[in-house]
């Protein structure tokens, strides 16, 4: 995660989300204590259609790769930004694939775009509106975005305070070394574990992030999900008399 401005449009109050922590985990305030205090990286002219459509190209590649082909794709729009949903809508499948997108998520842009012209991808304005599980529905919605996408942009662009990705993989190995697991936490583990932290899981994850980050891949990649247990096959031979 890129963590360089500081937290100035949060839904709630830092100070009070930290001091929480600490008076309820011992291992998070020794955290909090030690590591960079909480900053999140978000651009306040983006519109919910812009971060996702960013989110899409994004997927699955590299970053200096994305930002590459995004960078083709806002050409594509004006002023510097990228296409509007009506000017998406009327880019040729072909000059997407061309600017380096594959056909699914050039599919997705399309989709995105039509969704967002539909008012199921709402405005920043609404999007302050709704609940969290209420955008979690709506955008999950849009072919090629899934709960993750829609947690970061919950996190990054809206400063919610109570969101935790349990399928991020940085989130569950920071989390790993921060309780000195050897294991990787199932996401029902991971949910179940957090409930401490609640209301503000959002600031427990991104320290979860930042453990993850100190550790180092020398450590976290020795980190690995828990081995599933054999069940022991029963005799099938018959007892002798």
């Amino acid at each position: 995660m890129t963590v360089n401005n500081p937290p100035n449009h949060l839904a709630f109050n830092l100070d009070d989300a930290t001091r929480y922590l600490s008076e309820r985990d011992e291992q998070l305030r020794r955290l909090i204590a030690e590591a960079a205090p909480f900053k999140i990286d978000a651009d306040d002219a983006q519109s919910p259609y812009q971060v996702l459509l960013e989110a899409i190209a994004y997927q699955s590649i590299s970053g200096k790769a994305a930002a590459t082909i995004f960078g083709r794709i806002k050409a594509l729009g004006e002023n510097g930004r990228p296409p509007t949903p009506e000017k998406m809508l009327k880019i040729p499948t072909a000059k997407l694939r061309k600017a380096g997108l594959s056909g699914a998520k050039a599919a997705a842009m399309k989709d995105l775009a039509k969704k967002t012209i539909a008012g199921i991808v709402p405005t920043h304005d609404e999007a302050l509106r709704l609940s969290d599980d209420e955008l979690v529905k709506r955008l999950v919605a849009v072919r090629g975005i899934g709960a993750w996408t829609v947690e970061m942009f919950l996190i990054f662009r809206l400063g919610r305070p109570d969101v935790l990705p349990i399928h991020d993989l940085g989130v569950k190995k920071g989390w790993s070394v921060a309780y000195g697991k050897k294991h990787i936490p199932k996401p029902k583990e991971l949910l179940k574990f957090g409930e401490r932290w609640r209301p503000y899981r959002t600031v427990a994850s991104w320290y979860m992030w930042r453990a993850f980050e100190r550790a180092g891949y020398k450590v976290t990649n020795k980190i690995r999900h828990r081995k599933a247990h054999k069940r022991k096959k029963r005799s099938q031979g018959t007892r002798q008399r």
